[in-house]
């Protein structure tokens, strides 16, 4: 059934759905002024919207409704893109491009990136809340794991510890995993668990969702290491070489290149086991799987 599994058909729908309903939800600033413009400059600049897909496609797989869970899946886009805006500014990673074109602090300047950021992270929420016809005790437990994903022990905790291991690159393995499942890790497992609750999974398909998205979201970031040394900028869309430039630990450095795939590869194995009692709505989680294990870009 996997070999049948059309996936770059499937990302292709669900990247234009998600596209179309982050052009409607974030609509073009009717005053003058920058700060709409910012926001739009970095949410609409394409991209692979994985965590969307993930959150609509754990709700499918459980038998969940999609336009129930559309505005959450629009959210997480909105907050990932909110933690890249603030990952590329000079006093964190200093980034020049992002998906292949100029980072919104090199256009609209430090002080408006910022806050676009910052915007984007407050009117995720308030778009949930505002468009999802959700059971409330699932739409409050949604948005307490959006919250957690992106704060202290999330995204933004994950981001301070990123800023902590520069200039560190003899950094201990156990001290970057930490750091990536809040980095990175974070936003896939709220992508997945989210998109669970708006389902109404039991608390046992919750957990084992979960531990699906811990488990690409480091492979996901171990991948991103390996690239990151053996790509361009043009196949990569950012600037390559970044890491060793700041002196980072990474797993490319910590495992070597060929270590590091080999442990991407068993975490994206280990991913697919938890999912399995899904069955047939399995089947496109296994593929994501495959493909974040062994993406090129």
């Amino acid at each position: 059934m996997l070999k049948e599994f059309e996936l770059a058909s499937y990302l292709r729908v669900y990247q234009e759905i998600v596209d179309r309903e982050l052009e409607r939800a974030v609509l073009a600033d009717p005053d003058p002024g920058p700060l709409y413009s910012s926001m739009r400059y970095s949410l609409l600049a394409g991209g692979k919207r994985l965590r969307p897909i993930l959150c609509l496609t754990v709700c499918a797989a459980i038998g969940g409704s999609a336009e129930v869970a559309m505005p959450t899946a629009v959210a997480l886009e909105m907050l990932h893109t909110a933690t890249l805006i603030h990952d590329d500014l000079p006093s964190m990673d200093n980034d020049d491009f992002r998906r292949g074109r100029p980072t919104n602090h090199k256009v609209f300047g430090e002080g408006i990136a910022l806050l676009a950021g910052d915007a984007l992270l407050a009117y995720s929420l308030e778009h949930v809340l505002h468009n999802t016809d959700a059971p409330p005790d699932r739409l409050l437990r949604v948005i307490q794991t959006l919250l957690h994903a992106i704060g202290v022990n999330g995204a933004i905790g994950g981001q301070v510890a990123d800023v902590g291991l520069e200039n560190r690159p003899d950094a201990e393995l156990a001290e970057l995993e930490s750091m990536c499942a809040r980095k990175t890790g974070a936003l896939l497992v709220a992508s997945v668990v989210s998109g669970a609750v708006l389902a109404g999974a039991d608390e046992g398909t919750i957990a084992r969702v979960s531990l699906y998205g811990e488990k690409i979201g480091l492979a996901f970031q171990i991948i991103d290491d390996v690239l990151d040394v053996t790509s361009t900028l043009d196949e990569l869309g950012k600037t390559p070489h970044k890491d060793e430039k700041m002196r980072k630990s990474t797993f490319a450095r910590l495992l070597g290149l060929d270590q590091a795939r080999e442990r991407a590869a068993d975490l994206i194995e280990s991913a697919k086991r938890e999912v399995r009692s899904l069955g047939e709505g399995a089947v496109p989680l296994f593929a994501i799987a495959d493909y974040v294990g062994s993406r090129s870009k």
